[in-house]
């Protein structure tokens, strides 16, 4: 078995060859290794491959020395902008009154503007927020000042802790669990790594990161905004689309009194979808709730603990169950999607589900063009064909079609991007940063998406995709 190691060691000549004693000594073989003393001199990342029993001998022979020991870091760096006179001697008074407090310069950057002033960026580590807040009082006896956000900063402030605070704030912002926290913690450096071998700045990695983390952040409680639109379909059946401004779409098929969800959302907004589902759906708890997983993707996936029934395609549910056993799913088999997969679930509160209510649909078959036809799904007045694409956004993507009525869900096979929020197109950026692609294939993906619409017949159409506004596309008669 496979396990990463978060190592905090000393920075001195030797360290690491201790560490790797410690493997050694245990006949345990190291995969991967992350060391970038730019971003933290002190965090160093290891994988290793032994038994379970030789994994957690190593680990009690580094938390012995010491090298476990850095979830115990409390510190934090608060970044700060003196403007100053421009003349000699102008910052001592900042720098004998920093001496006085105790505190530690992390990072310091100044330049002339050719202005009367100069503005002396410093990050100044803190371990009492009340000690800080007394400090900048006094502060500003001297001189103007204005605390700058490190959250959105280009540049890393403090490379002695980096990974312990970035990943402490994240976790604050959004409540995570000691698991998830270790979670981020890997997958944040393996991110960094992986996207360093591409020519991404590990800066810009970081940053994406948290700007993520915000945006989930800011999409909760009062911030749960989701565009919500109802889409009469007959007498008898309609659609109501949400769309939130993180995460994908929900949408709910009401035909004959009963109601079909398709794909559920991130699972950090369990309590918001509930106060709506419960506003939307009459006695929703108390019902029979069934859904249709269009990809086993947690932003479509996370809220499927919620259902009764489950219907997905085999692929999908085979997917789920790797999850469920603790392996990787088929997104994080691939190394480029892997760490934000695992970032995704971290931050959103993900936990697999017990595939034993899952219902599968369609033919189990190979999948040789973009888009196959596996089956046929009915629910209410609806009749829908089944397909199933090659694998192009995620191996087990399902579409369905309902010709006589000209209703299309196509999950991430087609999203309108057009039709979003302002919110969601933001939202929407920072996936493609951080994997590469949203795609698996994207050239077999814009195949799909092209066999899709060439499957549809002569009239106005409603395509309903896993992100962004319902697409009204016409197919006109041949001339």
């Amino acid at each position: 078995m496979n396990r990463t190691f978060a190592t905090r060691m000393p920075n001195h000549i030797g360290a690491f060859l201790k560490a790797s004693r410690c493997f050694a000594s245990l006949g345990i073989n190291i995969t991967r290794v992350s060391y970038n003393k730019a971003v933290d001199s002190h965090m160093l990342f290891l994988d290793a491959e032994g038994t379970e029993e030789q994994l957690s001998e190593a680990a009690a022979l580094l938390e012995e020395i010491g090298y476990l020991s850095y979830d115990r870091e409390k510190r934090s760096v608060i970044l700060l902008e003196f403007c100053l006179p421009d003349h000699p001697g102008s910052v001592t008074a900042v720098l004998e009154l920093i001496s006085g407090y105790g505190f530690n310069i992390s990072y310091i950057s100044s330049a002339e503007n050719g202005s009367p002033f100069q503005y002396f960026k410093m990050g100044l580590q803190v371990e009492d927020p009340e000690k800080i807040k007394a400090f900048i009082e006094e502060a500003k006896k001297i001189c103007d000042l204005r605390v700058l956000d490190l959250g959105h900063a280009d540049r890393i402030y403090d490379n002695s802790f980096f990974y312990a605070t970035f990943v402490r704030d994240l976790s604050s912002a959004m409540e995570i669990s000691e698991k998830g926290r270790r979670e981020l913690l890997i997958n944040t450096n393996l991110a960094m790594q992986t996207l360093d071998d591409t020519g991404v700045s590990p800066y810009r990695t970081f940053d994406s990161i948290s700007r993520f983390a915000m945006l989930l952040s800011k999409s909760r409680g009062e911030g749960f905004t989701p565009r919500i639109t109802a889409h009469p379909i007959t007498e008898h059946t309609e659609i109501t689309l949400i769309e939130p401004p993180c995460g994908s779409n929900t949408a709910i098929i009401k035909s004959c009194g009963e109601y079909l969800f398709v794909d559920t959302g991130y699972a950090c907004y369990r309590e918001e979808m509930l106060q709506l589902l419960n506003r939307i759906v009459p006695e929703f708890m108390k019902q029979t709730k069934r859904v249709f997983l269009s990809h086993a993707d947690p932003d479509h996936a996370g809220l499927l603990s919620l259902f009764d029934e489950i219907y997905a395609s085999h692929r999908s549910r085979n997917c789920l169950e790797l999850e469920y056993r603790g392996q990787n799913s088929f997104r994080e088999e691939n190394p480029l999607h892997k760490p934000y997969i695992r970032i995704c679930k971290a931050l959103t509160s993900y936990e697999a589900i017990d595939t034993g209510k899952i219902r599968t649909v369609g033919d189990e078959r190979e999948i040789t063009q973009p888009l196959c036809q596996t089956g046929s799904f009915d629910f209410g007045e609806l009749h829908f064909d089944l397909y199933e694409g090659k694998g192009g956004h995620l191996a087990g993507e399902s579409i369905l079609i309902d010709y006589e009525h000209r209703i299309v869900f196509s999950g991430d096979i087609y999203v309108n991007m057009k039709e979003m929020t302002p919110q969601q197109a933001e939202y929407n950026r920072y996936a493609p940063i951080l994997m590469t692609s949203v795609d698996t294939d994207q050239k077999l993906c814009a195949e799909e998406r092209k066999a899709l619409f060439s499957r549809l017949g002569v009239g106005s159409w409603q395509i309903y995709g896993g992100h962004g506004g319902k697409k009204t596309y016409t197919v006109s008669p041949a001339s």
